[in-house]
């Protein structure tokens, strides 16, 4: 443990104050914890030395460190106990004007040389450092929780603050353990603002009757590699908190259509369907335990032919292995009861269909780009004949990866969410809220995605991607899906999504 010259106050005992405070005092800094509940701040100041032994038992420090960080925590009596602070971190309730009161406080007790943070995580850091008479030492400071667990803290740059507080923050947060990403003074910063499209989409895909949200995030956790499908994920938030999240980051964008939420949410909230914590929300909980949903079996009767489209080897390799494994004849040219093969990017079966000439009560589409060796995605028209689907079905599901079969949608389930994903994230690099390096891991850090959004972008290629988005725009004729200027660019120059500009 490297001793610091930051004087840490922490102003606020819930999770999150006893949080910063803990990590805090793990870098060696002397800390000031001031609540309005003095009973909450002696049960906080119990609770972070109890955490603080437990890291010494686990080996993460060594006793006489813990004991001296114990001894670096003082409880203050109130916003004078900060006096002596070099930086301050306040973590109240989410109320700009008893934020900006606050702040006007601290700022007669404090030296001018104290950078005064908040751990807000909606609301404008612009807004409260206008109530301060030097609202350059002002600046965001958000962690998320639980704070010793999640290695990621967003240090934000309002409107004024100046280089040099940012410059601090950033070393104090490297020193807490901590991944200081860089972000400007807007709606959701940056994590919460990056992850508005896997909920968003996966709201548009259940809406659109494409699939159950069961089968949504079957196909989002084994094909993409996501920890939770954006369901589960829901339910683990508590959608009585996540919904009001999405409206408020959407109408903070003057109603940007990549941003808007979905009908579906609302009513699910007003059900009082919020996840685990009622018990129920998308799915339905017993002592902590998600319910299953149960799979119908895959069909077993296989086709005699099929033919497969030239638009992707990978796919027509696969096909030709299971057909010669199986006793399937592989024909040259589609036919009446012959299964047609179709694997397109960003496209529908049907218009894949019609575009090749082909009869669409023939015709199963598979993603090619997501769960090729994991979990296979196969798509119908909507008069794709039962006999041909399930044949298609049961001839995927002879190899042991699972299969799933959803109804017709331009870019199936996974092509569209990750390609929302990776355009918001590029939104985010061309508006230079962040820096495609610091996009990448609030990402990975803060939400837990298998990549970040410009990382998932360049593992398929900016072409790609562009294409399944102009490919929803041209099917929809919806603004959701219009591309960003920082994705265009990139894939007509061929460069990565992370390449900064000059």
């Amino acid at each position: 443990m490297t001793k610091q010259n930051e004087i840490v106050g922490v102003l606020g005992a819930g999770a999150m104050g006893r949080g910063i405070v803990q990590i805090a005092l793990q870098a060696g800094c002397p800390v000031r914890l001031f609540d309005m509940n003095r009973a909450a701040m002696e049960e906080a100041a119990g609770f972070i030395g109890k955490m603080l032994d437990r890291s010494a038992e686990k080996g993460q420090m060594d006793q006489a460190a813990a004991d001296a960080a114990k001894a670096n925590l003082t409880l203050a009596d109130s916003l004078e106990g900060f006096a002596d602070c070099t930086v301050v971190v306040e973590a109240i309730l989410e109320n700009l004007d008893v934020k900006k009161q606050v702040f006007a406080d601290l700022e007669a007790i404090v030296s001018d040389d104290c950078i005064l943070t908040t751990n807000t995580s909606s609301l404008s850091v612009t807004a409260i450092a206008a109530a301060c008479k030097k609202p350059g030492r002002v600046a965001g400071f958000h962690f998320f929780n639980p704070v010793p667990l999640m290695k990621v803290v967003e240090v934000v740059k309002a409107l004024m603050t100046e280089d040099w507080a940012i410059d601090r923050l950033n070393a104090l947060a490297n020193a807490m353990g901590h991944r200081p990403v860089g972000a400007k003074d807007t709606p959701g910063f940056l994590v919460n603002h990056a992850g508005r499209a896997y909920y968003t989409e996966g709201f548009r895909i259940l809406s659109e009757g494409v699939a159950e949200y069961p089968v949504i995030d079957d196909v989002l956790r084994d094909a993409c590699g996501f920890r939770m499908g954006c369901f589960e994920l829901l339910d683990l938030t508590g959608l009585d908190v996540s919904f009001p999240v999405m409206v408020s980051i959407w109408q903070q964008f003057f109603n940007e259509p990549r941003y808007v939420p979905n009908p579906l949410a609302p009513q699910r909230v007003a059900a009082g369907l919020y996840g685990r914590k009622t018990g129920r929300g998308f799915y339905e909980y017993a002592d902590g335990k998600r319910s299953t949903f149960p799979r119908a079996p895959a069909p077993t009767a296989l086709p005699k032919a099929v033919w497969a489209a030239k638009a992707s080897t990978e796919v027509q390799d696969i096909v030709t292995a299971l057909a010669k494994a199986n006793g399937v004849s592989v024909v040259s040219e589609p036919g009446d009861g012959v299964v047609s093969i179709v694997s397109p990017i960003g496209k529908d079966a049907t218009t894949t269909a019609l575009e090749l000439g082909i009869d669409p009560a023939n015709t199963v589409a598979i993603d090619p780009l997501f769960g090729l060796a994991t979990h296979r995605t196969l798509m119908t028209t909507p008069v794709t004949r039962p006999e041909i689907r399930d044949g298609a079905h049961a001839l995927f599901a002879t190899a042991a990866e699972a299969v799933t079969v959803i109804h017709d949608s331009p870019g199936f389930i996974a092509q569209r969410v990750i390609a929302c994903i990776v355009n918001v994230g590029c939104e985010i690099a061309q508006q230079r809220i962040a820096t495609p390096d610091d996009i990448n891991a609030a990402v990975r850090l803060g939400l837990g995605y298998p990549k970040g959004p410009l990382e998932f972008g360049d593992a398929l290629g900016a072409s790609t991607v562009l294409g399944i988005l102009d490919a929803m725009y041209a099917f929809y004729g919806d603004p959701r899906y219009r591309a960003s200027a920082w994705l265009k660019r990139r894939a007509l120059l061929g460069v990565s999504l992370t390449t900064p500009e000059g």
